[in-house]
């Protein structure tokens, strides 16, 4: 029997058991050696063998795993009372007050309770849709809005996955350009920075363009603040305040997906569109809203909530706005705010930016370093000057920093090259340094590979047709692992 609490079976029953009788489309990180993790306690988790791992991919723990604060809050009221929210409860109406508290804008003034990013998403489709009239939806390229129909509909990230057949995109979704300006359609090697935002902001109002040409009306511009999925995006500076404008002037509204990116991970601002000068007339948050409890929201403005209200039909969400989860909710915001996690994020985001700015100079292989906080992004590339994707090199790290120095990373973006860091805003700069230290010696690690690579093919060894590409360090990469 284990020593750890709810670890009842060993690690190989676990798996045996999971792949009997939990749908294969549920896919683990790690597929080839899943972590079992058993405790988490702030940046840290842990598996069943008592294996620290540092945790750089977490942004669900957004204050911590299992902040003694968070967990009283949630116990203490699930010891209470936990009723669904056509009861009166005060830690419902704290819960939007401290939200509606931090907008920017005294128009995002009414709230929805949800339990999850997903549902956040279709329910500001409703909105947008009761209040415009309209149905049409202008998305971005490679964004990623959740996982019922409504919100893969308008998520390319899914839909144009090879060899997707569940969710196409529906005629009345428009995909705009992700507006990535490091390999994206317009590069900042091509056009000044000056010039990136106009480009970008053109393809959505030809978008426009082509809707009303049709007889048609927009309903909807839905972004994430900063695209995640899509590699870690930056946005060119005045690119979202021309699209809100162009979307406006057309009738439609404006959607704010922060699910991903709010509550203070960037560090300047609680919520990561403020760093844009915008004002959404939707925002949606969720995932760090409830420290790893499912618990979201949107808040609108009066006149759009009043908009949904007149179509007659009643909105109700058994768990949503339940008192649990707004106690959750409530004292992550709380601690965020007492422990100026916000201000952390910045100052220890910057710290990483520095540090991982000077690991691109010692090696080729990074094409790009990107961060805002703690929501960073660094872009391997086999060659700088054609910005060519480095996916193999990418998954190998990914796998090395787990197996070898016990650290946690992911990658994404449309060709899986940018290894990504949103780890809970307790990171320090102690955590920056294990991160750097090992993502250095993985870089190395490549590098005399390719060494050797280059020494049996000057040698003769091999036959010279055999090249130094991604796909042989691919081929070899378990090989590489196990050698250490």
């Amino acid at each position: 029997m284990s020593k750890f609490p709810g670890e009842q079976m060993s690690k190989s029953e676990t798996i045996e058991l999971r792949n009997k009788i939990i749908g294969k489309s549920c896919q683990l990180f790690y597929k080839n050696d899943p972590l079992k993790i058993v405790r988490g306690k702030g940046q840290f988790m842990y598996d069943e063998e008592g294996t620290r791992y540092l945790d750089c991919i977490n942004n669900v723990a957004t204050v911590g795993h299992c902040h003694p604060k968070v967990v009283q809050a949630g116990s203490s009221q699930m010891s209470v009372i936990s009723t669904n929210n056509r009861f009166l409860h005060d830690e419902l109406i704290k819960c939007a007050q401290n939200l509606i508290e931090r907008m920017p804008h005294d128009s995002l003034s009414v709230c929805f309770f949800v339990n999850s990013g997903s549902e956040a998403n279709d329910l500001a489709l409703r909105l947008a849709r009761a209040h415009t009239q309209q149905k049409d939806i202008i998305t971005l390229d490679h964004a990623y809005h959740g996982h019922i129909i409504s919100c893969m509909e308008i998520s390319p990230y899914k839909f144009n996955r090879p060899g997707n057949i569940d969710v196409k995109k529906p005629d009345f979704v428009h995909v705009a350009s992700c507006p990535d300006v490091y390999r994206g359609k317009y590069r900042n090697i091509d056009h000044p920075n000056s010039k990136l935002s106009d480009l970008y902001a053109n393809d959505v109002k030809k978008i426009i363009e082509t809707i009303q040409q049709n007889d048609k009306g927009v309903s909807a511009f839905i972004a994430e603040s900063l695209q995640s999925c899509g590699g870690q995006i930056f946005a060119p500076v005045g690119y979202f305040e021309k699209v809100y404008e162009a979307v406006r002037k057309a009738g439609g509204v404006c959607i704010a997906d922060e699910v991903q990116v709010g509550f203070g991970r960037v560090g300047t601002h609680y919520w990561a569109f403020e760093t844009q000068n915008v004002v959404p007339d939707i925002v949606t948050v969720a995932k760090p809203m409830g420290n790893g409890h499912p618990v979201g929201a949107v808040v609108t403005t009066k006149q759009i909530a009043d908009s949904f209200a007149k179509t007659g039909v009643q909105y109700f969400n058994t768990y949503g706005g339940n008192p649990v989860s707004c106690a959750i909710a409530n004292a992550v915001m709380q601690v965020i705010d007492e422990e100026k996690l916000q201000e952390n994020c910045l100052v220890v985001g910057n710290y990483l930016l520095e540090k991982a700015g000077d690991l691109m100079k010692d090696f080729e292989l990074i094409g790009d370093v990107r961060g805002m906080g703690l929501f960073f992004g660094i872009e391997l590339v086999t060659d700088r000057k054609l910005r060519t994707p480095a996916t193999e090199e990418a998954n190998f790290i990914v796998d090395r920093m787990k197996n070898v120095h016990k650290i946690l990373v992911s990658s994404d973006g449309p060709d899986d090259n940018v290894v990504k860091l949103k780890p809970p805003m307790v990171f320090d700069k102690e955590n920056v340094d294990e991160f750097i230290a090992g993502f250095k010696e993985c870089l190395q690690h490549i590098y005399k590979e390719k060494e050797k690579f280059i020494a049996l093919t000057a040698s003769s060894q091999i036959p010279c047709s055999l090249t130094l590409s991604a796909a042989k360090i691919s081929e070899k990469r378990d090989r590489f692992i196990k050698s250490v």
